[in-house]
């Protein structure tokens, strides 16, 4: 491939509704989209997950663009790429920086792929023609209101339901909806709000035929996650501690989790999911694909990844709807009783909306291979 021309583009969405967790609550999504453009006339998009703030990661919106102007747009175009698993190769002497890493090769993976005229799933490795949905709830203002929110989305079908948790939002509310909804498929997201001196409180979890508890302890931990699962039969599912294949192989070999959770941006792209999850299948880990309030674009890469064998879970893939009262693509993305297909189209099988993106842009910018060279010469 060789790339011509890559662009930033900075946006910002209103979210339909408050997204509250154990670290905060959102309103809005800043997001910057990565266009890579090659001399065939094809794009690639992609986005970063990064927010606002360095409460999910050390990352953030802010802290991106210049690592993407300054040193990994250079080293992307410095020579043409013969296959995205390159990009990862070339940014390996970069530490840290897994959203900015992500967004620059996952862009160059729609580019190979609508190149080759195949669908990014297939690309891949995917097998799946549709996947299952779920959603994920935040922490509501009562615990009637989050009834009223399962039950909405019971209705609507939705595979599996995921509810945020905290200490003292934890036990009696789970209670009080599994006394509701015996049958539901349901999880509990902690966001790294307990310590090991919650077991007695954890433990009692056990009783409600959860799924998983994901992330009940610190985000850089893989130790005490492994002292905890051995006093829970309820499996943990580990998500902020996982940054790689090695964080995932230790993970597993120490016993610190029974489910993963994967991110692409919080692995730095593609190609260190796919290794992830080759990982997962020799291990027998079931996987599934977390959200991270993605626009259209970076719901695309997850449908995508999702497609891959050894995503047994449903993922936060939830439609357009559910988040924006309009999305960035054509069509957006929708699911019907639970499910969504797996686009047939080229690369991640939905076209951005131009127009309306560029309504949305506050900041831009266009590099080229020309001008990197020049740069850096300088």
């Amino acid at each position: 491939m060789n790339i011509e021309k890559v662009i930033l583009r900075q946006i910002k969405m209103d979210l339909l509704h408050p997204f509250t967790t154990s670290v905060g609550t959102e309103y809005d999504k800043d997001v910057i989209l990565v266009e890579v453009q090659s001399a065939n006339g094809h794009s690639g998009w992609a986005e970063s997950v990064s927010i606002n703030e360095p409460i999910y990661n050390e990352e953030t919106i802010d802290t991106n663009w210049p690592m993407l102007r300054k040193f990994l747009l250079p080293e992307l175009l410095k020579a043409p790429i013969g296959h995205p698993r390159e990009v990862s190769e070339r940014f390996q002497s970069i530490r840290g920086q897994f959203n900015a890493k992500a967004a620059v090769e996952q862009a160059v993976w729609d580019l190979y792929a609508k190149e080759q005229g195949r669908p990014l799933a297939e690309v891949l490795g995917g097998t799946k023609s549709s996947i299952e949905v779920g959603v994920s709830i935040g922490i509501t203002e009562s615990e009637d209101a989050l009834l009223k929110k399962i039950a909405g989305y019971v209705k609507e079908g939705y595979k599996r339901i995921k509810v945020k948790i905290k200490p003292g939002w934890d036990v009696e509310l789970l209670r009080a909806v599994r006394r509701r909804f015996p049958d539901l498929e349901m999880m509990a997201d902690a966001n790294c709000a307990y310590t090991l001196d919650d077991i007695p409180r954890l433990k009692q979890l056990d009783d409600l035929n959860l799924m998983m508890i994901e992330q009940p302890l610190a985000h850089d931990d893989i130790i005490d996650h492994a002292e905890l699962q051995k006093h829970l039969n309820t499996p943990i599912c580990l998500d902020e501690s996982l940054h790689s294949y090695d964080d995932v192989r230790k993970a597993i070999e120490l016993g610190s989790c029974r489910i993963v959770n994967l991110k692409i941006g919080r692995v730095g792209g593609l190609q260190e999911t796919l290794k992830i999850h080759k990982l997962c299948q020799d291990h027998h880990i079931p996987m599934w694909c977390g959200g991270m309030l993605e626009t259209g674009i970076g719901r695309a890469h997850n449908i995508a990844v999702t497609a891959l064998p050894q995503f047994l879970y449903p993922g936060d893939t939830a439609p357009s709807s559910h988040y924006w009262e309009r999305d960035i693509i054509h069509p957006e993305v929708r699911m019907d009783r639970g499910e969504m297909k797996v686009p047939d189209q080229p690369g991640i099988g939905f076209e951005p909306d131009i127009d309306y993106i560029e309504q949305l842009t506050s900041h831009k910018e266009t590099f080229t291979p020309k001008e990197m060279a020049v740069r850096q010469h300088d």
